[in-house]
């Protein structure tokens, strides 16, 4: 388990999603490319969320795109329910990836602009030969379920809407096709912060309703702990800690995860209170580029625990206890909080 990096939380049970090594990397000439995300490892499980937090930059959304095949990672093994999607032809990957849908950042760049709500919702079905007289109850079904009134939005285009009001065709279009799995890709970042409450808990609605599985990917640590079961802390495309959302603010140790604590208000005095607390929450420098990303443990050059062998040795995921895993040197299970 710690060797491998892979974490997820009951053995026994058959994960609906699946993540092997993943790489996504991007080429930028002069033989230099991105380094986005490197050896990503997960399982997520029915019923599950999983929270990905990270800085903008960290490669949380190059891995949900990854994820999609939106486009195809370097290298690695993304598996829907036990198919390989990365070896998939064309259509037949079109077909496998009907049952895991994307929520996009920006709700309005994500709609046709000269289409109607009706056509917009009603794109999936249409795409799979789903159209019949039952068309038009299914999409008012489906716009009731997010809030929205059919007679109101129907002919509407995505300009004629608000952010919020994009964002829940969205999930209604997302939601048609019956999907297992549900990847949102910072889908609160571009709404005001009322919006976003009943953006969240229409997800988790839906969550319940649909029996899916979300990967909610964010930088806002406070969201993230609220809608999720476990979350997965990455920078620069590697996996720092991992563990129950609950335990996000009390017995997160690595010192990345400590600094992004410090940058929320209400959860900087409990991370201040640890024993190392105010040793972890200062950044010595900028982000690193993803170009050249430091050796060994890509965080060291902005970790105040960092030693020679951070420069040397890259960190591996060691278990610290029931679905915590973390990659630091210098961290045990010790350095776990006991409440």
């Amino acid at each position: 388990m710690a060797g491998s990096g892979t974490v997820h939380m009951r053995e026994s049970e058959q994960p609906v999603l699946s993540v092997r090594d993943l790489v996504v990397e991007f080429p930028v000439g002069r033989r230099q490319k991105v380094h986005a995300v490197s050896g990503l490892n997960l399982d997520l499980l029915a019923g599950e969320t999983l929270g990905i937090l990270g800085e903008s930059g960290c490669g949380k959304s190059s891995a949900g795109r990854a994820f999609m095949q939106m486009p195809p990672p370097t290298s690695g093994s993304v598996l829907l329910h036990g198919s390989e999607l990365t070896r998939l032809r064309s259509r037949e990957l079109r077909r496998a990836r009907a049952k895991m849908q994307m929520i996009m950042q920006d709700p309005v760049s994500s709609l046709n602009p000269r289409r109607r709500v009706r056509d917009l919702v009603a794109e999936g079905l249409s795409i799979w030969g789903h159209e019949g007289e039952d068309e038009d109850r299914l999409i008012r079904e489906a716009l009731h379920a997010v809030g929205l009134e059919p007679e109101v939005v129907w002919n509407r285009r995505p300009h004629e809407l608000s952010g919020g009001q994009c964002q829940r065709v969205c999930i209604a279009r997302a939601l048609m096709l019956k999907p297992s799995v549900l990847i949102c890709d910072e889908p609160v970042a571009s709404l005001d912060v009322s919006v976003q409450a009943q953006i969240l808990n229409l997800l988790e609605r839906s969550k319940r309703s649909h029996l899916l599985s979300l990967v909610f990917i964010a930088h806002d640590v406070a969201v993230v702990k609220n809608i999720s079961d476990r979350v997965m802390v990455l920078y620069l495309g590697k996996t720092c800690e991992v563990l129950p959302s609950a335990h996000l603010d009390t017995r997160a140790v690595h010192p990345y995860t400590r600094l992004l604590l410090a940058s929320v208000p209400e959860m900087s005095e409990i991370s201040e209170a640890t024993e190392s607390g105010s040793r972890q929450t200062q950044p010595a420098t900028e982000l690193p580029s993803p170009l050249d990303p430091p050796s060994g443990c890509r965080f060291r050059t902005r970790c105040p625990l960092a030693t020679d062998r951070c420069a040397a040795e890259e960190p591996v995921l060691r278990g610290l206890g029931p679905g915590h895993f973390v990659a630091c040197h210098h961290v045990d299970a010790a350095h776990v909080p006991t409440a």
